[in-house]
């Protein structure tokens, strides 16, 4: 076996990000790098090949959990874990240090190393340093660890040097057990959270001859913003030569900050462990399979991801296939985990190439962080169940409309006739900032427009008017050179508006906006300075038939196609298309479908939108397809030949070939349909 080999050959201008390649006698490993996690030599649920076909170049193993079974004698007769497993490239062995951490109640530490007893057969073992070298010798992996004294990150000082200082001596000593020189052999910075510890710890450590050095200890029971600062720390005092590897940790945010801090390896069970949850990483968040929402979802996993899943399997059959317990249902959620891990690292790199690492990490922290930390969900539990008593007091009652509270604590608008939650889970203020007011650009589109003219919003679907009352606020904090905002909110139930006007405080309204909102109900319109709002009452398909003037930015919100059918066919988007201006853009929270085949065949381009609570992505239209940050492309098209797929109720015969000759898909479908784009 040749010696492990680290070069860097590029750096990112604006962080400390770095891309470089790991040589091995198993091959080159291109960082950032990811590596799956083979707890017992096997990535679950996947084949070797396919963990390959993903991206995945380097993999884990356990070295504690292989000791047990099969142990080591195998794996000497059979020359290793690479033949053992069918795995052909590179492979790190950790050294059983975290397991024994995991097993307080059944191991005893000491100098002399770990004791404990098997989970397999009940024997008594002895992991010392020399011990789990050995083994790993005996699986032949291309990186080894030292074996380390892991505690709880949040252990106080004495607890932590002792360990540390610990570590150390095991360190040395499993340094002086490696056999094979060409075996790397990284060892690991402890120091639990305190700073002048982890500093010791790399000052101590990197003064030996390690291959490479790694940042332990965290990500077991610490705040993520201490992480991130011991993370950071930590980085800067590792060597620039040398391969730094941040253990077990973890989730998509934590692996965009400290490739920023210079980390080159990561490792974590989490895209597989959560798969077998019913959980998937998507481009805008987590998402909960199991939850009834995604039941009869004809919608992609994750409509921004090209993974074999999301190209062929809608969230309906995701969805049954783990509430039928079916082992199909965590390995495609597997596999759409690991390239959805994998697809980051590989666009990492390329923005480190590039040299805008630092802004591509921010706008994916900035996307991630919204949906995955609520910003309505605040307050304490005394608070939150206060909120909630109060919503379900009576006097919060109409006659058709009551307030509800989401498990995260916002408060929410509920039809007693149509029985659907409007602003589902992430509340009002949340939804209609984001996918609705920032989405449409409205504050940029107000102040780029020509002195004089008028920036037009139609809001179909008033409902409690916090889409509509988002707009008015930005035409109202706009600089006096901005265009006027005209708006024009299409409604036939006012009721959740009048609802909402008695509770104003629940929707985060100031006195001004609660005036404006009061003025529409009493005289069908407000007007401004800088703001022309009015309200069109009654059908609103046949509202926007009338000679309106045209629309800048269209936001369709009214109840879904099973509550209000009319407003969600090719029919009603291809009469707002009429009204529209070059440059409209219209936004929908649904991302079914059948609602973007509709908006097609209405004369839209049509692609991704912002997500939204618990729906990883909705629906973005336009004039213009070159006004759109995500179009769908021929792969969201090919998924339609499935038979599964429904379609608009007026959708026509030959709806398929209409859409597969529009400009937007720009090639043609694959000649096996069923296949998807890969």
């Amino acid at each position: 076996m040749p010696p492990l080999g680290f070069s860097v050959v590029a750096r990112d201008r604006g962080s400390r990000a770095r891309r470089g390649v790991l040589g091995t006698a198993h091959g080159s490993v291109e960082t950032p790098a990811f590596m799956p996690v083979g707890t017992k030599a096997s990535v679950t649920g996947l084949l070797p090949d396919e963990v390959k076909s993903l991206g995945a170049e380097m993999v884990l193993a356990n070295t504690y959990h292989l000791m047990l079974r099969p142990g080591p004698e195998l794996f000497r007769r059979v020359g290793g874990l690479h033949a053992f497993m069918g795995w052909s490239g590179p492979v790190l062995t950790d050294s059983g240090g975290f397991q024994i951490f995991s097993l307080p109640g059944d191991r005893a530490i000491s100098e002399e190393g770990a004791r404990f007893t098997s989970y397999v057969d009940g024997r008594a073992w002895l992991l010392s340093p020399e011990a789990s070298i050995d083994m790993q010798g005996a699986l032949r992996s291309d990186v080894m660890m030292v074996l380390d004294d892991c505690i709880q990150a949040t252990s106080d000082e004495p607890v932590a040097r002792a360990a540390m200082e610990r570590t150390h001596r095991w360190a040395l000593r499993s340094l002086a057990a490696r056999r094979d020189p060409a075996q790397g052999l990284f060892a690991i910075v402890q120091g639990s959270l305190v700073r002048e510890l982890r500093r010791e710890s790399a000052a101590f450590l990197t003064a030996h001859p390690f291959d490479g050095f790694a940042i332990g200890g965290l990500a077991v029971g610490e705040a993520r913003e201490r992480r991130e600062e011991i993370t950071a720390f930590t980085a800067e005092l590792l060597p620039e030569e040398r391969p730094r590897y941040l253990m077990g940790v973890g989730t998509p945010p934590d692996l965009l900050f400290a490739m920023g801090c210079g980390i080159d390896l990561f490792d974590c069970v989490l895209p597989t462990r959560l798969a077998w949850q019913g959980i998937a990483f998507t481009s805008t968040g987590r998402v909960r399979l199991t939850r009834g929402a995604h039941r009869d979802s004809d919608d992609a996993l994750d409509a921004a991801c090209a993974c074999a899943t999301c190209l062929r399997f809608s969230r309906a059959y995701l969805h049954h296939l783990m509430k039928a317990s079916e082992p199909l249902g965590p390995r495609l959620l597997s596999v759409h985990n690991l390239h959805h891990y994998l697809e980051l690292m590989r666009r990492a790199r390329e923005a480190i190439t590039a040299g805008d690492y630092a802004a591509f990490a921010r706008a994916r922290l900035l996307e991630l962080d919204r949906h995955e930390h609520d910003e309505d969900a605040t307050g304490t539990l005394g608070e939150k169940q206060a909120r909630r008593s109060r919503l379900a007091a009576p006097s919060a009652r109409g006659p058709r409309h009551e307030l509800v509270c989401t498990s995260s604590g916002a408060v929410a608008m509920k039809s007693l006739v149509e029985g659907e939650v409007m602003h589902p889970g992430v509340g009002p203020l949340v939804e209609a900032e984001h996918l609705y007011v920032r989405q449409s650009r409205l504050a940029e589109r107000l102040s780029s427009a020509a002195a004089g003219t008028t920036v037009v919003v139609y809001d179909v679907g008033l409902g409690a008017g916090s889409n509509a009352l988002g707009a008015w606020s930005a035409s109202e904090a706009a600089p006096a050179s901005a265009a006027r905002l005209e708006l024009i909110s299409f409604e036939q139930d006012v009721g959740a508006l009048e609802l909402a006007l008695r509770h104003p405080e629940d929707f985060g309204w100031t006195g001004a906006r609660a005036a404006a909102a009061r003025a529409l109900l009493a005289e069908g319109a407000h007007a401004t300075a800088r703001t022309t709002w009015r309200l069109e009452r009654g059908d609103a398909l046949s509202a926007l038939a009338r000679d309106l003037v045209p629309a800048d930015v269209i936001f369709w919100d009214p109840f879904s196609a099973r509550a209000n059918p009319a407003l969600w066919t090719i029919a009603a988007f291809a009469v707002a298309r009429e009204r529209a201006r070059p440059g409209c853009t219209l936004l929908t929270y649904s991302a079914s479908t059948a609602v973007r085949v509709a908006l097609l065949l209405g004369g839209w381009a049509v692609g991704v939108g912002e997500a939204t609570g618990r729906k990883a992505a909705t629906t973005a239209a336009a004039v213009s397809a070159g006004d759109l940050v995500r179009p769908l492309d021929p792969g969201w098209l090919a998924r339609l030949s499935r038979p599964d797929v429904p379609w608009p109720a007026d959708a026509p015969l030959d709806a398929l070939e209409r859409l597969a000759a529009l400009p937007q898909f720009a090639r043609s479908l694959p000649s096996d349909p069923s296949l998807g784009s890969s």
